[in-house]
């Protein structure tokens, strides 16, 4: 039997030939459906929801979807477990990072690296109107996006 390794790398794609044309948040975020709770439920619900949904953060928003901030893997490490807590004692609502930074489905690709570059954050919740409609990780950014990202700062960086 052969066993065939496959190596996913994280290097960035050259830009497509010809015109690259920018994606907009609402391509990136279409059929998607956020996994939102309220911020009543436990850091153990949420965690969970994170395992089963392989994802890495959780919207916490009201029953009308009006965000109030986000659980992210990083708060529970460092909100939670650093700090003693027992995750299904824990709210989120005492562990999430408040009002995040979003960006409106209408911004483009480029527009939110730029955000979640100077931010710091690897999530950014898409809000219109103040109602959640999506929410992007880095990694839903395409290799030409993430190159021309790059090309930007590393002009900053020479200035």
């Amino acid at each position: 039997m052969i066993i065939r390794v496959v190596e996913h790398s994280r290097t960035k794609a050259p830009a497509p030939p010809g015109k690259v044309t920018m994606r907009k948040m609402s391509d990136i975020i279409r059929k998607q459906e956020p996994v939102i709770l309220p911020p009543q439920a436990s850091v153990k619900q949420a965690c969970e929801l994170m395992r089963d949904h392989r994802i890495g953060a959780i919207l916490v928003a009201k029953e009308d979807r009006r965000l109030l901030g986000i659980f992210t893997g990083r708060d529970a490490v460092c909100r939670v477990l650093a700090e003693g807590r027992t995750a299904a004692d824990t709210t989120l609502a005492e562990v999430m990072t408040p009002r995040p930074h979003t960006m409106p489905p209408g911004k483009t690709a480029i527009e939110a690296l730029r955000l979640m570059l100077g931010c710091g954050c690897r999530h950014l919740p898409v809000v219109e109107n103040g109602t959640i409609v999506g929410v992007v990780s880095r990694w839903d950014f395409q290799g030409h996006e993430q190159v021309r990202l790059d090309e930007e700062t590393g002009i900053w960086e020479r200035i």
